[in-house]
């Protein structure tokens, strides 16, 4: 157990408190507001507090985890173990800067409370994130910072050891269309195949027809080859379907059709399945949205729909997780970036969402992902090879903190044709190495 005084123990302290050491470093913390019970313990004991007692572990604290609201922080960068931190400390902190509030700045995502510029979907970008102007997107960096943090800790008390957290690895696939011929209906069909002559588009206008024939094999049917990529690993997969209804931007096979209902009772048998609230739901900003898909997909899978990632990856904070919470999902993996890969809160450990708008932690719990086929080829416009070089690279990043690695593939990605050609070997190679290093890895101290 780790003893933390301070003089004012608010709930934003606890939380990150809590997360960096019951969470990241598997041990308990106590905190205390006695400067002679902190004095006395022999526990081993951080001083967090505008006074330093003695040759105790201390950092002076940054007002951020103290103050209430959201107000413009001064980022400040400061050079420590070549890497730019930020909220510089005193020069007699254990750290020259305070690893607790930036923390805590990164994982309650503070920054995006207050951004107004999003892209045309309504996103935050990596481009506004801290993280990228500190080019420290590619590192869970504040895992890192607790792994800095256990190393001094251990230090002075060598008795103590830390538990370091298995590697895991989840694969999941967004299902937001299904097909990309069959089960349209006939009107969907009719216009589709109108468009293609309209437009000169023959080879489309072939290739429905002879998929609508069984003649050819529907593009985005890919599901026997997932299987096939999955197989032994079920228990490491999620699979989020739109259950929204058509509009615009959700496009998906209607949730009354047979065939749609079919596939979904198929996949639900074997792995876990989660809402992919629609993007039409985002905009209304109404919880009941999304109660009304999960209840469509409870109703047709015939499980409790716990789970949701955001179709369009679309994110609003507070909002868009307190309509979660509403709708009774207590697991989303939604946090990523759409334009970059990376960690947008600093961060591979699934984290409780901290709520800022009423200061209280949620029992919503936060599962980021750092890599979406989407991101590598549209976005950073990365070949078959540099896809698999980057997405390695901060795999190890992950397996080295004993963190969770998640990716993020759609069935139409996975086929081979198309621009998608070469992406099929990516996605084998990173599910390859991810099930590899999570079914070799056990926790262990360090």
């Amino acid at each position: 157990m780790i003893l933390i005084y301070s003089d004012k123990i608010t709930p934003r302290l606890k939380y990150i408190m809590e997360l960096i050491f019951n969470g990241i470093l598997m041990t308990e913390v106590k905190f205390s507001r006695s400067q002679d019970d902190f004095l006395s313990s022999d526990l081993p004991k951080i001083n967090y507090s505008n006074q330093k007692f003695s040759d105790e572990i201390y950092f002076k604290p940054h007002p951020i985890l103290f103050e209430p609201g959201i107000r413009k922080q001064n980022i400040d960068v400061v050079p420590f173990k070549n890497m730019s931190c930020f909220f510089q400390t005193s020069p007699d902190s254990t750290f020259p800067f305070d690893v607790f509030a930036a923390s805590f700045f990164l994982v309650s995502r503070y920054e995006e409370y207050s951004t107004v510029d999003f892209d045309q979907y309504g996103r935050f970008s990596a481009s506004q994130s801290i993280l990228h102007k500190l080019e420290i997107i590619k590192k869970p960096v504040v895992d890192i910072w607790a792994q800095w943090l256990a190393d001094e800790i251990k230090e002075k008390y060598k008795q103590l050891k830390f538990f370091k957290n298995k590697f895991r690895y989840i694969s999941t696939i967004d299902i937001d269309n299904a097909w990309a011929y069959l089960n349209k209906g006939f009107w969907r069909t009719y216009a589709a195949q109108l468009k293609s002559v309209l437009t000169g588009n023959f080879d489309e206008f072939k290739t429905r027809l002879e998929v609508l024939n069984g003649k050819k094999k529907d593009p985005y049917h890919t599901y026997e080859y997932l299987n096939s990529v999955f197989s032994g690993n079920e228990e490491k997969i999620k699979f989020f379907f739109l259950m929204g209804n058509y509009a615009k931007f959700d496009k998906n096979i209607s949730y009354k059709n047979h065939g749609l209902q079919e596939l979904i009772k198929g996949i639900a048998k074997n792995y876990d399945v989660g809402i992919h609230p629609s993007f039409a739901g985002f905009i209304k900003g109404d919880h009941n949205e999304v109660v009304q898909e999960k209840d469509r997909l409870a109703t047709i899978s015939g499980r409790k729909i716990k789970k949701s990632r955001q179709h369009y990856l679309n994110l609003r904070f507070p909002k868009t997780y307190q309509n979660l919470l509403k709708a009774g999902i207590t697991e989303d993996f939604t946090l990523g970036f759409s334009d970059q890969i990376g960690f947008r809160a600093g961060t591979c450990t699934p984290f409780y969402f901290y709520d800022l708008e009423n200061e209280v932690q949620t029992n919503l719990k936060i599962v980021p992902f750092q890599v979406m086929d989407g991101t590598l080829l549209h976005y950073q416009k990365f070949s078959p090879v540099r896809a698999i070089d980057e997405i390695e690279r901060l795999m190890e990043e992950v397996k080295n903190v004993g963190g969770t690695f998640v990716s993020i593939w759609h069935n139409e990605t996975v086929n081979d044709l198309g621009e998608w050609k070469g992406y099929q070997e990516v996605f084998e190679k990173t599910n390859q190495l991810g099930f590899k290093w999570a079914n070799e890895q056990a926790g262990s101290l360090y």
